[in-house]
């Protein structure tokens, strides 16, 4: 008796196929995800009760899908870099490396991709843009050069340096949660895609840049007196998070050694955090500090994520995803070279059009489902970092193709720096393009040459 058939029978909504409810609702979810009329959380957390009411799900099958791990390690990681972000730490290493080339134009264009993919392999996009992108106009303005290709630049960094790591994009907490796969794992076999998909858009935007990136000595100067010092707000506070963020970095590459999950890490990393943070603070001020941290804890993305988990899981008990997945491998007659591709093609196709994130999420049940006709876990691997890679990859393809792209363009707005949608997609189509082919390349040669 398969899981649909041990619903009772009465609980589902006018006796339709559970399958084509569990799809239906979905569907509309996405739906109205894509239009972006209404709070995603709301939504997806919407979609997920409907999923229970109707009665494809029970609350006890609901809560089974969803992913705690994955939950416990964005929280730790969100609450981990709000605190760190306070003591100026990141700000300094923008402002330590343009000093570093001199305040060359040029030079500069190098250093605030590299830094921002940096952070972004161990911070959210988002708050690495946060942090750069103010940095990024007070050097262009000083230097009197044009902002543009930096910010451009840094959009495309931003989601490229993500891709390297475990905790660098949602995508690959999610991937890595559901197969449970280590930190080292996605290093080993995704950073150095990165570093040369880095390496060649840099190149290419030197290229096309950097005989209009002119500016003189007396501007360079004027960059080189910036002291970076006078970015750290706390240096008791940057000793701390440097030790913490060590102490929970090494843990994550220990963890199978360790036996801990990667969201019990995060959060006791966290805790410590909190701990040093607030420790001999009076019991007013003690209280303050942990509320204003737990109040920039992105919220909205943890029951985003809560509703979605229970959505696929309904796509997953009816049977929806192992027949999507049944119809892949015919697709591509059982090929594991021939789904990687289709994979990685597919998924930086639609996440350049969609949110990556409940793209992922409903892929990855499905792929799971195609193991055992593709010749398990192992055999399947190379399909799985193709689903990160393209997943990553896309959101470079559109301005709507991630967060971090539409937070730099409202920042840049509110500066009269304008990006437009259209004007975008000149540097973003070639540039996913370009990622895509490289990692085509690179996972053909790595598994099948």
């Amino acid at each position: 008796m398969n899981a649909v058939e041990a619903l009772p029978a009465a609980n589902l909504i006018w006796g339709f196929n559970p399958q084509i409810v569990a799809t239906a609702i979905v569907v509309v979810c996405y739906l109205i995800l894509f239009a972006e009329k209404l709070n995603r959380a709301v939504v997806a957390l919407l979609a997920a009760s409907v999923m229970i009411i109707s009665g494809i799900l029970t609350q006890s099958t609901a809560l089974q899908g969803i992913d705690f791990n994955t939950l416990a390690l964005l929280t730790g990681m969100m609450i981990i870099v709000n605190i760190a972000e306070k003591s100026g730490m990141f700000q300094y290493v923008a402002i330590w490396g343009a000093k570093k080339v001199h305040a060359n134009p040029r030079g500069l264009l190098a250093v605030m991709a590299f830094v921002t993919a940096f952070f972004s392999a161990f911070l959210d996009n988002v708050t690495t843009v946060l942090l750069i992108v103010p940095v990024t106009f007070q050097i262009t303005e000083k230097l009197k050069v044009n902002p543009y290709p930096y910010l451009i630049l840094e959009i495309f960094a931003a989601n490229i340096g993500g891709t390297a790591t475990l905790i660098g994009d949602p995508p690959n907490i999610l991937i890595g949660s559901a197969l449970n796969l280590s930190f080292m794992d996605f290093v080993y076999e995704l950073t150095p895609i990165v570093l040369v998909t880095m390496l060649v858009i840099i190149l290419i935007f030197d290229f096309f840049w950097g005989k209009h990136l002119v500016t003189n000595a007396q501007r360079r100067a004027q960059v080189m007196k910036i002291n970076a010092a006078d970015a750290i707000s706390d240096k008791s506070l940057l000793i701390k998070s440097l030790v913490v963020l060590a102490g929970v970095i090494v843990s994550f590459i220990l963890a199978e050694k360790l036996h801990l999950a990667n969201g019990t890490i995060a959060l006791c990393g966290a805790s410590v955090l909190l701990l040093l943070y607030t420790f001999g603070n009076s019991h007013e001020e003690r209280d303050k500090k942990t509320a204003d941290i737990f109040a920039l804890v992105d919220w909205t993305t943890i029951f985003f994520f809560t509703g979605l988990f229970v959505i696929v899981y309904g796509l997953e008990e009816t049977g929806v995803l192992k027949m999507l997945g049944n119809y892949f491998v015919n697709l591509t007659a059982g090929s594991i070279s021939k789904t990687m591709m289709l994979i990685l093609w597919v998924s930086a196709i639609f996440s350049s059009a969609i949110d990556n994130i409940p793209f992922v999420a409903t892929m990855i049940p499905m792929l799971k489902s195609m193991e055992p006709a593709l010749g398990g876990r192992e055999a399947m691997m190379p399909v799985w970092w193709a689903l990160s890679l393209g997943a990553c990859f896309g959101g470079n393809g559109t301005l709507i193709g991630a967060s971090a792209n539409v937070i730099v363009a409202g920042l840049a707005q509110r500066k009269g720096q304008h990006i437009g949608f259209i004007p975008f997609l000149k540097w973003s189509i070639p540039v996913m393009l370009i990622s895509v082919i490289i990692s085509s390349l690179w996972l053909y040669i790595q598994y099948f040459e």
